[in-house]
Parts: structure tokens; C-alpha cells; sequence
């Protein structure tokens, strides 16, 4: 009798727990203004097809895409694209996954996302775009957990084609049996990476950093004190404001909104000693407001002034500071793993 009454007070609760599904809507304009692509495949190298679940009161919620992310991904590009163009588009698929940390009153929902571009050519595939983000949730902002998180896929996704048609692919080649191994391959490829002499100048995007091509007849200008205030060419300018880095005296500086801050390498890359707080303000001393932190594209500072003092106060390359890596894929930065965390 009493193992009857266990097994029916077992299958009651399985009862009261459903599993209910959250899917993936795809429905964000994705158009190619360009009409630039031709064909367009998805290729889901992801070890673990299945995305991951949270909780909705007591009900398990799985986030899912209608059939498949390959199928979907292409009937929605599909969709908002009917002119073709002349190249072939990949996206690779490398990980969406989402978890749930549960605490004592709430619950915080963890996306973990990446994914690549690349133009198939004659010669190889061609390195156009990546995205990989971690993105989190807290129930304290949402009880829907797992719309909102569905709803952030969807964001990455879409960010990640636009960002692509906009982009120029690289030039160096992967052979398709390598793909899977591009990160790497890539990297040892960059000039940055291959231990040559840094090359002296201004660099005003994150790529032309990486592989070392400087602007073509600029040159450097100090002030009094010795600090870089912009490059020239003739009558032409480039303020710091508009570059991303500059390497002078053999050494390469990160423009950030507290002024240029000295770029180290360790074996895991390029990096710099900064907080959040320093590389994202929202106000600084004077309390006027920065323009929006792009992160990497052009050091994030659009129509600001570096202020000398705020330059001035700040320690230079500050070890108690965490060590903040520069994505050789985005320019953007890479943040330590708890800065992602939801305190």
C-alpha cells in the first residue's frame, strides 16, 4: 500500500509540472538594402543542438526554434531578401546556449551567443563579421524569463547579418576543411599576433590595428608635454577621437574616454588595465554626458573631449584594475567573466 500511495504522489507532481516551449520568433526585418547576396547557407556546428530551459513558476520552459536554427535562420533570410545579388553568404552557428541561476527570490537568465560570417569565394571563405556575447535576465525586471531571452536571440541574430552587409570580408582565405578552425587560423594570420616590429601611426578602426596598416602618410603630433594629440597629413586631421589606437615610440595606445591607456600582451592577446565604469561613462568630472560607447569601433567617443585632468588623475596602467582583452574579431572589448554577472 505504501509504495502505491509514493507512486501516486510521484505522478501527481510530474502532472503538475509542465514542460511548455518558448519559440524563437524570427519576425525582425533582416533586408539587405545592398541586395548584395546571391546565396545564403547556415551551417550549425553546435555541439549541443538543444538551447537550453528556465523555469515559469513551477513549469520547465524550453526555448526552441520552430523546426531547426538552420532551416529557420535560412527561410527568414529568405524571406526579407527576394532580390539576389552576387555573393554567397555563411553563417556559422557556433553556440546559443541559455542557462538559469536560481537564487533565494529570484532567478537570473543567462544567454551565451556566438555565431560568424563569411563570403564563400573561389579561394576560400572570407571573414566577414562575428558576434559572441553573453546577455543576462534578472526575474526582479521580467517574470517572463524565457520570452525575454528568446527575444534576445533573435537580436543577436539580426544584429549579426546586419552588421555583416555593412562589413568588408577579410582577405585572407580559409579553406572549407578548416572552417570550424577559423578562430585560430585568423589570429596566427594577423600581423599584430606575428611578433614583428609594431608599425608607427594612427589606426582609426580595429582592423587596419590588427593587421598592422596604419593611415597612409599620417604623422603623429604632440603637445608640450610629450602626449599624442592627433595625426596629419598636409592640411588633413585625424583628432584622437576618431582613431582606435595609435602606436608611437614602439608602444600601441587604446583612445578610451579617460584619454589613451597603454596596450599590453600577455598568451592570451592584446589587452588593457581599465574598468567598465572608465570605458562606458555616462558622465564624467564636469558631469557632461559622453556620446554612446561603441566598445571598439572608433575607441567609443563620439563628439567628446578628453579631459586632461581626468587623464592626469588616472594611474597608468593600473594592475588592481582588470585586465580588459581587445577582440582581434570586432575591436570590441572583452570584459573578465564576472563582470557579467548580475549582483
Amino acid at each position: 500500500m505504501r509504495k502505491i500511495i509514493l507512486f501516486f504522489l510521484f505522478s501527481v507532481s510530474l502532472c503538475a509540472q509542465k514542460i511548455e516551449t518558448e519559440t524563437i520568433n524570427l519576425s525582425k526585418s533582416i533586408k539587405d538594402s545592398k541586395n548584395s547576396i546571391k546565396t545564403f547557407t547556415v551551417i550549425d556546428q553546435r555541439p549541443n543542438k538543444e538551447i537550453g530551459n528556465v523555469m515559469y513558476h513551477k513549469n520547465q520552459v524550453n526555448i526552441a526554434f520552430a523546426n531547426d536554427a538552420a532551416t529557420d535562420i535560412k527561410d527568414w533570410f529568405y524571406e526579407d531578401n527576394k532580390v539576389r545579388g552576387k555573393e554567397d553568404l555563411v553563417l556559422l552557428l557556433e553556440n546559443i546556449e541559455i542557462s538559469e541561476d536560481k537564487k533565494e527570490k529570484y532567478s537570473i537568465g543567462k544567454l551565451a551567443f556566438k555565431a560568424s560570417t563569411f563570403i564563400k569565394k573561389e579561394d576560400g571563405y572570407h571573414f566577414l563579421y562575428r558576434m559572441d556575447t553573453v546577455a543576462t535576465v534578472s526575474s526582479r525586471t521580467t517574470p517572463y524569463l524565457a520570452q525575454s531571452l528568446a527575444k534576445k536571440i533573435t537580436i543577436g541574430l539580426t544584429d549579426l547579418l546586419k552588421s555583416s552587409y555593412k562589413s568588408d570580408s577579410w582577405s585572407y582565405a580559409i579553406p572549407e576543411n578548416e572552417l570550424t578552425n577559423y578562430a585560430s587560423l585568423i589570429k596566427n594570420n594577423l600581423e599584430l599576433y606575428k611578433g614583428s616590429e609594431l608599425k608607427e601611426g594612427a589606426y582609426k578602426n580595429f582592423y587596419r590595428f590588427f593587421t598592422q596598416s596604419p593611415e597612409s602618410g599620417y604623422n603623429l603630433i604632440t603637445n608640450e608635454k610629450g602626449y599624442v594629440t592627433k595625426a596629419v597629413k598636409g592640411e588633413e586631421k585625424i583628432p584622437l577621437r576618431q582613431m582606435y589606437a595609435y602606436i608611437f615610440n614602439g608602444e600601441a595606445y587604446k583612445i578610451t574616454p579617460v584619454g589613451p591607456i597603454k596596450i599590453e600582451k600577455d598568451e592570451e592577446g592584446y589587452f588593457i588595465f581599465a574598468s567598465r565604469a572608465e570605458l562606458f561613462p555616462e558622465y564624467m568630472g564636469s558631469g557632461a554626458m559622453i556620446g554612446s560607447m561603441a566598445g571598439g569601433l572608433v575607441g567609443g567617443l563620439v563628439g567628446a573631449v578628453i579631459d586632461a585632468s581626468i587623464k592626469k588623475n588616472r594611474k597608468a596602467n593600473n594592475p588592481d584594475l582588470p585586465k580588459v582583452y581587445l577582440n582581434p574579431f570586432t575591436g570590441n572589448y572583452i570584459f573578465p567573466e564576472e563582470e557579467y554577472k548580475i549582483k
